[in-house]
């Protein structure tokens, strides 16, 4: 009787032992499932940044929608910076253009041709003039979609006998599209158009 007693002893520790071993298991697997989901989630969770329109970096957040404000901002300001900085070199000012053209609908194209008829970058490289633009505000309206933009900025011409401060009015709207390579934001900008682009104030520069 002692001995069936013992059998049955074991047999419970056996049944409870592996009854706790499966339970462990259970639990270590779902751990492990839980942590691979957020892991993959994670990863999908990433956005392109321009590093000063130079390079692009990888940055991570909890949400895309939290960030298509700021998304949106620098898609402007990249587009600005690329078409209006120039140099008297043609291959710079047609590499530029060409990056500002993929972010952008035929309203830039159409623009940019009006430059070429006017001599706008012949005279850039003819008369050795360098243009910068500094972005003062961008401002954007998410309540309708398209999503319209209003972009304030300072154009800063120099040429060999003086500097020009040109202000620097545009408007224009964006829709969503699929990201690439050439787009990481995912915006094209639509109807773009200048609405002031007049100097502000003009300085002799110092003859040396």
């Amino acid at each position: 009787m002692k001995k069936q007693f013992d059998i049955q002893r074991k047999f419970r520790f056996t049944v409870y032992l592996f009854l706790i071993i499966s339970l462990a298991l259970t639990g270590i697997s779902s751990y492990v499932f839980t942590l691979s989901a957020r892991m993959m989630e994670r990863s999908r969770q990433k956005i392109y940044v321009l590093d000063n329109g130079k390079s692009l970096l990888v940055a991570l957040r909890e949400d895309i929608s939290e960030n298509r404000d700021a998304e949106a901002r620098d898609h402007v300001k990249r587009f600005h910076e690329l078409f209006f900085t120039l140099e008297p070199d043609k291959e710079y000012i047609e590499n530029n253009v060409r990056e500002a053209l993929y972010l952008a609908d035929r309203s830039a194209m159409e623009q940019y041709r009006s430059f070429k008829e006017n001599n706008v970058y012949n005279q850039v490289i003819a008369s050795d003039i360098s243009m910068t633009l500094k972005t003062d505000s961008i401002r954007l309206d998410f309540s309708t979609y398209p999503y319209t933009f209003r972009y304030y900025g300072k154009q800063k011409i120099v040429r060999t006998s003086n500097i020009t401060i040109r202000n620097l009015e545009t408007i224009g709207s964006l829709r969503n599209i699929s990201r690439t390579d050439n787009n990481p934001h995912g915006f094209l900008m639509e109807g773009w158009r200048i609405v002031d682009n007049k100097d502000l104030e003009t300085v002799r520069r110092k003859s040396f």
